[in-house]
């Protein structure tokens, strides 16, 4: 019996659009999430900018429960008219934009230091160890329902990335140049503006998830888990399972690499430049170095392996932060071209990195005969997660040490000190992330293409 409905409409640009759109709300308030917010709870609110970075890891660690449990929670829902996971995302997009919201409550900086810290814990909490693992889990895992096809998962992998560098776009080119004030020839954060930023990031991500919702459509049949769940079973089956090890932890060096550039950027061109005109600039990299690599990067990694591509492109960036390190410059523009050429390397890495876990799912179904897609994305997610966690706390650890606080943020010292971790921390996660692709992760381009023939033969 065919894995694949014959009633529905091909595969086509309406999948790939609405798949994009997924990401894009996603990214609304993720990025939002990764640039802002230690800037918001530090220079707005006056909490220590590691105990920001603290907080972001904490999260991380209560998200091992819930991201596993929305995982299991998919995989046990039933297929409706619109498939098993569409009706999750019309479903929570609401819960999660609000969530956002809150977590950029200016109107509370007078509070007393403790009710803004337990406020930063409860919303932070709330929107991404519950609200946002509840949309993103069941999104992620669809991919792998809208098409059978590797071809275009690669295509979907491809439409995932242009749609989170749409979001990451407005965020980082809109936003600094509307949330900043010029006070005695300093850029400094305004509460108030961030606040209706957030609110604006909040509305775009409900149209968003609503566009992909009706633009998607699910294919292939994915059954309702029923049997009884078995955490010890789980997770025994996970440690023998290299492929997803190796997409976890190249994840969390992605992520190290991705979500600490991100962050920087709110504290080097504002507080080592003094140029957010910069900032605004190198806000638009992202969605123009995604865009251009996106016409070649399918392609070439059809020819040469997902797996094989992706370990070029991260010692390509290693090298350009590399050289931002030693040149050490003063000159904004000059950064932002160099950082325009590290972020090659992660904008084909992001491309293909969706269609990868895919991969590992085919690859699970191969080896165990079973499919278990939420289970096994949910884990990703987890792995993401603590990519997040490890930029945040590594970014707030560092930028304790170097000294940095409301007070001293535009100290000398300082600020080299941001710059240092801005080249350096990328640099150290692109090498990392080739060490692990090249020794860990084990799906090579004739392994990918061997278990697709062995699932196309399966579902005849």
């Amino acid at each position: 019996m065919s894995n694949n409905r014959t009633s529905v409409k091909p595969f086509g640009l309406s999948d790939k659009v609405g798949y994009m759109f997924g990401d894009f709300g996603n990214d609304f308030t993720f990025i939002l999430s990764s640039m802002m917010l230690m800037k918001f709870y530090s220079d707005v609110m006056g909490v220590a900018v590691g105990l920001v970075g603290v907080m972001m890891m904490v999260a991380r660690f209560v998200d091992a429960f819930t991201d596993v449990t929305m995982g299991q929670i998919v995989d046990r829902s039933k297929p409706g008219a619109k498939g098993k996971f569409l009706p999750w995302i019309r479903r929570m997009c609401g819960p999660v934009a609000v969530a956002s919201l809150l977590m950029y409550a200016s109107w509370f900086r007078g509070m007393p230091m403790a009710f803004k810290i337990f406020w930063m814990f409860f919303t932070y909490l709330l929107w991404g160890s519950v609200f946002y693992t509840s949309i993103n889990i069941p999104y992620g895992s669809m991919a792998s329902a809208i098409s059978g096809d590797p071809k275009d998962r690669a295509q979907l992998s491809n439409f995932r990335t242009i749609g989170a560098s749409l979001a990451g776009t407005f965020i980082g080119v809109v936003l600094p140049l509307i949330v900043y004030d010029k006070v005695d020839g300093r850029q400094i954060l305004n509460g108030s503006k961030t606040s209706l930023a957030a609110l604006i990031c909040s509305i775009g991500a409900v149209i968003c998830y609503l566009l992909c919702y009706n633009l998607c459509t699910e294919r292939v049949k994915v059954p309702q888990k029923t049997e009884k769940f078995d955490i010890v079973k789980l997770f025994s089956g996970l440690l023998h399972n290299k492929a997803l090890i190796g997409i976890v932890v190249a994840s969390v060096c992605m992520l190290l690499v991705q979500l600490t550039s991100q962050s920087m950027t709110t504290y080097v061109y504002p507080n080592y430049f003094g140029n957010v005109e910069a900032q605004s600039a190198s806000g638009m990299v992202s969605l123009v170095v995604t865009l251009i690599c996106s016409v070649f990067t399918v392609k070439l990694s059809q020819k040469f392996g997902r797996k094989e591509l992706a370990i070029f492109a991260s010692l390509f960036g290693a090298a350009v932060f590399a050289v931002a390190f030693f040149l050490h410059t003063h000159n904004a523009w000059v950064f932002v071209a160099l950082y325009t050429l590290a972020y090659l390397g992660l904008a084909i890495f992001s491309l293909i990195c969706w269609a990868m876990i895919t991969d590992v799912i085919d690859d699970t179904e191969v080896q165990t005969g079973s499919r278990s897609d939420g289970e096994i994305y949910s884990i990703y997610s987890f792995a993401r997660k603590l990519g997040q966690a490890a930029a945040a706390g590594v970014s707030g650890l560092l930028l304790t040490l170097i000294g940095y606080s409301e007070a001293t943020a535009f100290d000398e010292g300082v600020v080299n000190g941001i710059y240092n971790i801005t080249c350096l921390v990328p640099a150290l996660g692109f090498v990392l992330l080739a060490l692990v692709l090249q020794f860990l992760y084990p799906l090579n381009k004739k392994r990918v293409d061997e278990n697709a023939r062995i699932l196309a033969e399966k579902s005849k």
